[in-house]
């Protein structure tokens, strides 16, 4: 019987590396402004791309319903997230960040990009061209560019 050696499958090293960094990002967040994973993702999916709806926001971050639902829950208990019915169809809301989730995630930014240039500088000049051309062909491949 053939055995498959999950320290050595690619997919496998992949979750496994993309959780460490999620995780050891996640204190940033989570030490500033007590978010959760899911809270953070959709605190940046708004700030990036402005008003969006439920499921385009669980597209766009990879997240279940579930998880979009209860991260919609919060920051509008914190009142950082606003919705508003879809005038042509009320089973749809358009989400979008209040002043205060601006400026949480303008808050948010500056600590992001300096955690990946830390992240970043642990790797050679050369081993960060690899990274992200390795990166960016699997994305090719697998149609998520």
């Amino acid at each position: 019987m053939e055995i498959l050696e999950l320290e050595s499958f690619l997919p496998y090293r992949l979750y496994r590396l993309a959780d460490a960094v999620s995780r050891e990002f996640s204190r940033v967040y989570k030490d500033r402004h007590g978010l959760t994973r899911p809270e953070w993702r959709t605190l940046a999916g708004l700030g990036q791309h402005g008003t969006m709806t439920a499921m385009a926001l669980g597209e766009q971050s990879a997240m279940h319903k579930t998880k979009v639902s209860r991260a919609v829950a919060e920051l509008e208990r914190r009142r950082w997230l606003s919705r508003t019915p879809d005038v042509k169809d009320r089973r749809v809301e358009h989400l979008a960040l209040t002043k205060a989730g601006v400026a949480a995630y303008r808050e948010m930014v500056p600590l992001a990009k300096e955690f990946e240039r830390e992240l970043l500088a642990r790797l050679s000049p050369a081993e960060r061209v690899a990274i992200a051309g390795g990166v960016a062909a699997l994305e090719a491949a697998l149609g998520k560019s």
